[in-house]
């Protein structure tokens, strides 16, 4: 190798070092000017990482409940397929609260992002209230309903009422974390998912096995880690909003019911929940129908789904920079700039996410072998990794598509998208390949690998159109 090959490595490794400590450094930056790959990277390498620490959390959870029996993780898989209709709403509030912040924030009205924080803890009141109110009595129903059985019940029933009764650390963590994106603050954001989850690991086998000092409540133990770890995530995002550095600095007056922000807000969001809601509550159909099969088929599923997960967040984070580029650059009058960092990490993302793909393939039943040692759970596991991540690459294309449509605010357009593709094609062609066919859960597998690629190609197509530069919000 000659010097001056070695020179421009170096030089290139260093450009990269400086990169990372400037994403991570938390400083504010136009992301309407400049290099677009560089914008990209600064909000993308936080929003991985952010990403990846709620991956990790969600292997390890389920690691430490996988030590209970295949009961419990049936009864974490099936409490987190109905948590999902929240996750749902708390994704849907999320793409709106981006879109509206990084609008503002691109057009210099940071006193009109500040108010729409406000607005945003109302909502999330409201909701965590409501949620509450019917999760907490009916934990028992909402588990048979699911197709649990009697042992997943009775040692489940306490996980699932927690989860529901803290409902509000979900959306606050949620929707702040939306603001800090939202606003450009994507090293803050990262900052406050690792502290929650950071707390949520540490805790989790404390409680569920009653580590020292601490009680042993088995697999509730999990649902008491998870709201202590979150609910201190949102103290310290709140702190940041409060303290007077934040690009968005909320205030009292910013409290205050202002109808206007209030209804907009609501409208915008109104097509991100329903977005969600269908493909989360695809999601649950796809869990009864493998609740038919038994604890063993929904404990290898909840494996596989966590492992996925831990693969797929990272990608999310990244498609996630794409969002706020996009909000940010419309708010500027720069569609076309918009446009182009879509592209940008449309490619970064495919990389990722097919070298995540091979893994996925090759590897399914050493991965899955980590969390289970037994062979129903493994063999069903190992079978769910390898079908769906065939399409992984396709996935990333997909994803953020969706992602730059709702950070224009038309959270309208993947609406119809996941209502053709999960409940019109995914769940009937699951339940025909389960139980018509015969293919047992193995259909089910296949028909959401399908269901996943048709919606990316779709959503190429539908970008590529470009009406989403002409979204008003």
């Amino acid at each position: 190798m000659s010097a001056e090959t070695t020179d421009a490595a170096t030089g290139r490794w260093r450009r990269g070092f400086a990169l990372l400590r400037e994403s991570l450094a938390g400083e504010q930056h136009d992301y309407t000017q400049g290099r677009i790959g560089r914008a990209v990277l600064l909000l993308a390498i936080p929003m991985m990482l952010e990403m990846a620490m709620e991956s990790v959390f969600a292997v390890v959870d389920i690691f430490w409940v996988a030590g209970l029996g295949a009961p419990a993780v049936a009864a974490v898989g099936l409490t987190e397929a109905v948590l999902t209709l929240l996750y749902a709403v708390a994704l849907g509030l999320g793409m709106a609260v981006t879109a509206l912040v990084s609008r503002r924030i691109g057009a210099h009205d940071r006193q009109g992002a500040a108010e729409v924080a406000g607005q945003t803890l109302w909502i999330s009141l409201g909701t965590a209230a409501l949620v509450a109110a019917i999760g907490v009595p009916l934990a028992p129903a909402i588990l048979h309903f699911m197709g649990a059985e009697p042992d997943v019940i009775a040692g489940g029933t306490g996980y699932t009422t927690l989860m529901f009764g803290g409902s509000i650390t979900i959306l606050l963590l949620f929707l702040l974390n939306a603001v800090l994106r939202g606003a450009g603050d994507a090293a803050f954001a990262m900052r406050v998912l690792w502290l929650a989850n950071g707390i949520n690991i540490v805790l989790g086998p404390c409680f569920i096995y009653g580590v020292g000092p601490f009680p042993q409540l088995g697999v509730a133990g999990a649902a008491v880690a998870t709201n202590i770890g979150r609910g201190i995530g949102v103290l310290f995002a709140l702190y940041w909003l409060t303290n007077g550095r934040a690009r968005v600095v909320l205030r009292l007056p910013h409290l205050r019911l202002k109808l206007d922000v209030l209804l907009s807000l609501l409208r915008v969001s109104a097509g991100g929940v329903l977005q969600f809601v269908i493909a989360t509550s695809s999601y649950m159909g796809l869990m009864l129908v493998i609740s038919g099969y038994g604890s063993a088929a929904i404990a290898g599923y909840t494996i596989a789904m966590r492992i996925m997960m831990f693969m797929f967040l990272p990608a999310w984070g990244l498609s996630s920079a794409a969002a706020t580029l996009v909000g940010q650059n419309l708010g500027a009058r720069a569609p076309e700039r918009a446009e182009r960092s879509v592209w940008v990490a449309t490619k970064y993302n495919t990389l990722f996410l097919s070298a995540v793909a091979i893994v996925l393939v090759v590897f399914p039943a050493t991965l899955v072998g980590i969390f289970t040692t037994d062979p129903d759970v493994l063999g069903y596991g190992a079978s769910c990794l390898r079908l769906i991540g065939l399409g992984f690459p396709l996935y990333a294309v997909g994803m953020t598509m969706v992602q730059a449509f709702n950070g224009a605010g038309d959270t309208s357009t993947p609406t119809w998208l996941n209502l053709l593709c999960f409940w019109l094609l995914q769940l009937p062609l699951a339940y025909t390949l389960a139980r018509s066919v015969d293919l047992g859960p193995t259909g089910v597998f296949v028909a959401a690998a399908i269901a996943e690629s048709l919606l990316s190609v779709a959503a190429w197509i539908v970008f590529r159109r470009g009406a989403w530069k002409l979204k008003v919000v």
